[in-house]
């Protein structure tokens, strides 16, 4: 059976896109810590970060760098933190969060948030990495 992952990839459920390539793709999580909390997830389905492959993991390490760049334009933060958990869903993915404080990490903190604040700021986090030259935001490549 496909992770919720991909079947937010395949269209069969919505996700507020902020990336996708050939490799991977990356939304806004339905649950963030803090605003701009993106998740950036392989289009194969590994359930463990250690099982990806090594160009795919470097593919994905790049692209994190990016996003982080495009957060950092749109949410004032000191930095981007980076998590890998895996226990919530079986399909590997790395959680891109901004950050002012070590308690900013603590998932204790998700909450749902409104699809329309989602969407926004998907919105902004795309223009700013289409800014800096990154296609693989254009929100008319889904």
């Amino acid at each position: 059976m496909a992770s919720i992952f991909t079947r937010i990839l395949a269209g069969e459920l919505p996700g507020h896109f902020v990336w996708k390539d050939a490799q991977c793709f990356a939304i806004m999580t339905i649950q963030p810590i803090r605003q701009g909390h993106v998740i950036l997830i392989p289009n194969e389905e590994v359930n463990h970060w250690d099982d990806v492959k090594p160009a795919t993991a470097a593919h994905l390490m790049q692209v994190a760098q990016h996003i982080a760049k495009g957060i950092k334009a749109v949410i004032p933060c000191k930095r981007v933190g980076v998590s890998v958990i895996g226990l919530e869903v079986p399909h590997m993915h790395i959680h891109l969060m901004p950050i002012d404080t070590m308690a900013d990490l603590d998932f204790t903190f998700a909450k749902p948030a409104a699809t329309p604040d989602l969407a926004a700021t998907a919105a902004q986090i795309r223009e700013a990495l289409v800014a800096r030259g990154h296609a693989e935001a254009n929100p008319w490549r889904r």
